[in-house]
């Protein structure tokens, strides 16, 4: 989709200005006035089909040719990075364009970081499970076997850090929401509870989005500092919930206000690194629970280890569970539609093997609950062929025994897909 920001004629005017600025400021050869324009990207040919039939979706899963391309440049007194990418979807059938990065980075002073414009950002100690970490995700491009950098969706936002010698704080604003880049029927079938089935692309998710500048804005904090190799870190966040979660008299799916308080622990535990997260999510718009149609409150833990099981060979186990708070007011509340359980169980296991002096990179995510009886499996691998040639294959494979639950919903979305990659 094409999302325009200043963000980009921000930056492209700043690296602009920044030699003329360097050349009335000081005396500096001709070469020195003018820094150099470091220019990367790739060109990748994506496709992906599904392992069985869904009447809601065509059979391609995902098919594209994208272009990305990413400019870096610095002066004396910041750093800019544009990066941007075309491609052409033959699901959609649509050219489409998005700005993944268009910053600009500065260090005033030793204690204070400033970085503007859009940018990905993320935080907390989850392995592909996101407690504390209320930054968009793209979980469709998850889904359908885009590359792993695209779960995390970029934002448009203004982040702050201070450093202390005693604790350190990081401050982001976001002056318009940015939602997930949830699941909508284009891509990926999904139930569909007012129908009480399946849907797809018979049923798009229509939403209301909280779109005005200034207004519907986002703010996130983290206090963070190190005691004895333990990163220790509390979190607060206020904005609105990520994904749907209620409705409009028109209808349309809305993002009720949310507010997130939360801390994390990460650090060396035998022979491995140990995590543990949690956070309460306060749902403002159902304060008590009993408004079956908006989110109740929660609260969400995690607990995980990771460790080198042998040579190039590592791997993490992460336990987390969603406890939904005022249980008793949503089950009064719950008419018809198959209730959420008061305690959701999820467990993920991430291993990863390196081969061929690690130019063969095989991999494979897991998530299972033991609550809703569903899993998703994601296996990959991913082969240099040369520095500049990279070839991908892999799957996504949903399964479960109730069609209502969140990993169940999409089995007819399982699918295989390979993908080939040229950087320069």
């Amino acid at each position: 989709m094409v999302k325009w920001t200043p963000a980009p004629f921000l930056v492209l005017l700043m690296t602009l200005i920044s030699p003329v600025m360097a050349v009335f400021g000081e005396e500096r050869s001709f070469v020195d006035r003018f820094p150099p324009i470091e220019i990367h990207g790739f060109c990748e040919v994506r496709t992906g089909v599904r392992t069985q039939e869904d009447p809601f979706e065509k059979q391609i899963s995902v098919m594209e040719g994208r272009v990305q391309a990413e400019l870096y440049t610095y002066a004396d007194w910041a750093e800019f990075k544009y990066k941007g990418e075309v491609w052409a979807d033959a699901v959609t059938e649509k050219g489409e364009y998005n700005t993944r990065e268009a910053w600009i980075f500065a260090r005033p002073t030793g204690f204070l970081d400033i970085k503007m414009g859009r940018q990905v950002l993320t935080w907390g100690t989850g392995d592909l499970v996101f407690v504390n970490d209320l930054f968009p995700k793209d979980w469709q491009s998850f889904f359908i076997g885009r590359d792993d950098e695209y779960l995390k969706a970029p934002s448009t936002a203004a982040k702050c850090g201070f450093f202390t010698g005693w604790v350190n704080l990081d401050l982001v604003y976001t002056p318009r929401f940015d939602a997930d880049r949830h699941v909508t029927g284009e891509y990926i079938s999904y139930w569909n509870a007012a129908l009480g089935r399946r849907a797809g692309r018979d049923a798009i998710i229509l939403t209301d989005m909280p779109d005005r500048w200034f207004r519907d804005d986002e703010i996130a904090a983290r206090v963070y500092r190190t005691i004895r190799n333990y990163e220790i870190a509390g979190y607060g966040y206020w904005g609105f919930w990520k994904n749907p979660a209620g409705p409009t008299h028109s209808g349309k799916l809305t993002f009720p206000e949310l507010h997130v308080y939360g801390a994390s622990a990460r650090g060396q535990v035998g022979r491995g690194i140990g995590n543990v997260e949690f956070a309460y999510y306060h749902s403002l718009d159902d304060r008590n629970g009993s408004n079956p149609s908006i989110r109740n409150s929660e609260m969400r833990y995690l607990i995980g280890y990771a460790q080198e099981m042998a040579k190039e060979l590592n791997g993490s186990l992460q336990y987390y569970v969603e406890q939904m708070l005022n249980y008793d007011d949503y089950r009064k509340s719950v008419d018809g539609s198959p209730p959420r359980d008061h305690l959701r169980h999820v467990v993920t296991l991430q291993v990863t093997k390196l081969l061929m002096n690690q130019n063969l990179e095989l991999s494979l995510s897991t998530y299972f609950s033991p609550s809703d009886l569903d899993a998703y499996a994601r296996p990959k691998m991913h082969y240099s062929y040369t520095d500049q040639l990279t070839l991908q294959a892999g799957a996504n494979v949903f399964f479960g025994e109730h069609d209502h639950t969140f990993f169940a919903q999409f089995e007819k979305n399982s699918s295989i897909y390979a993908a080939v990659r040229y950087s320069f």
